[in-house]
């Protein structure tokens, strides 16, 4: 075992051309209750970017990264979840272990309030992770601690789909993509935009049945509702905010449901309210899930063929060079560090 690790750092001031690789002291064995991994990929959120950009307001010197795959290398006194050899994936909330939303800040989110997965080694109890689904790279099990499940929570645990209903995915990240390819395991009909032609023929191959490209049609909330044939979606994958969700009131169906995921487009606007409650639709805030709905994805996702979109696969020490990629929108999917 080194005495040492390899690591990043966020310093300030904050910023993409600030991210330090740096050496750590090794965390050494695990105590009671606790877990020994061997980091071997992570995967890029918008939350992550917000982090180390500085738009979150991190300490100095934090370790970024909220998503962490890898294999156990020890385990301590008492442990009987894990096993030297298991490999394990992250949980964004490691205190939120099950029950309803209880927390509402990111002060025990590993690479925000406290240190992250961009790292070769962490200790840490056994509720910061689950294992992964059977079958996954390390790489496709990163992608889902954040995105993942989100779309996770936004369909299956909030939103309750059932075979028949209709889903509208905005954009084509993570969360997104997920979003389509869990609608379509569970016989839904999925409706998508984006900006690119490419992206939304992308989209067509992932099963969706209806596809807008915004920037041609700036009324793609009109559009969506006419293609229902006049009913509207049930389930709106909503990551743009402000900027996007007006569309979205007029795209989802009377009584219907709007996962409010992502704020890209600002972090507050006008909401036509009246339109809202016209269709007596529910607008609901979420954030990723607990450690329980992370358990049951997973063990959905072992009894379906989902496999995450990975876009492109970066090394640990090209972080800088993967947010960049991320700022462009030029992915679909999912974009991935490897350690």
């Amino acid at each position: 075992m080194s005495d040492t690790i390899k690591a990043l750092r966020l310093n300030e001031p904050f910023g993409l051309n600030n991210i330090e690789v740096t050496e750590l002291d090794d965390p050494g064995q695990p105590a009671a209750g606790e877990v020994r991994v061997s980091i071997k990929a992570s995967s890029l959120n918008f939350h992550d970017y917000a982090v180390a950009t500085g738009a979150m307001a991190p300490e100095s010197g934090r370790i970024p990264m909220s998503d962490g795959a890898g294999i156990v290398e020890a385990v301590g006194p008492g442990v009987e979840e894990f096993e030297v050899g298991d490999t394990v994936v992250s949980t964004f909330f490691p205190r939120w272990l099950t029950g309803p939303a209880s927390i509402s800040d990111f002060n025990n989110t590993p690479g925000d309030g406290i240190d992250g997965y961009a790292r070769q080694v962490v200790v840490r109890p056994t509720e910061f992770f689950t294992h992964q689904p059977k079958g996954y790279t390390h790489a496709e099990s990163a992608t889902l601690t954040t995105a993942g499940l989100t779309a996770w929570r936004a369909l299956v645990v909030e939103g309750q789909i059932k075979p028949g209903d209709s889903v509208l995915v905005l954009g084509s990240g993570g969360v997104s993509v997920f979003a389509c390819q869990i609608a379509k395991s569970l016989g839904a009909t999925v409706y998508a935009t984006s900006s690119s032609d490419a992206k939304l023929e992308r989209y067509k191959k992932l099963g969706a049945s209806h596809v807008f490209n915004y920037q041609d049609d700036a009324d793609w909330g009109d559009s969506v509702y006419k293609a229902s044939g006049g009913r509207g979606v049930d389930h709106v994958i909503e990551v743009g905010g402000p900027g996007t969700l007006p569309q979205s009131i007029k795209a989802v169906a009377t009584g219907g449901h709007i996962a409010l995921i992502g704020v890209l487009t600002g972090n507050q606007g006008e909401v036509p309210t009246a339109q809202l409650m016209a269709k007596q639709a529910r607008l609901q805030g979420i954030i990723v899930g607990s450690r329980q709905h992370q358990q049951d994805f997973i063990r959905a996702l072992e009894a379906s063929d989902i496999k995450p979109v990975i876009d492109k696969v970066f090394a640990m020490q090209e972080l800088s060079e993967a947010f960049r990629y991320e700022e462009s929108g030029q992915h679909f999917g999912k974009i991935c560090l490897t350690f």
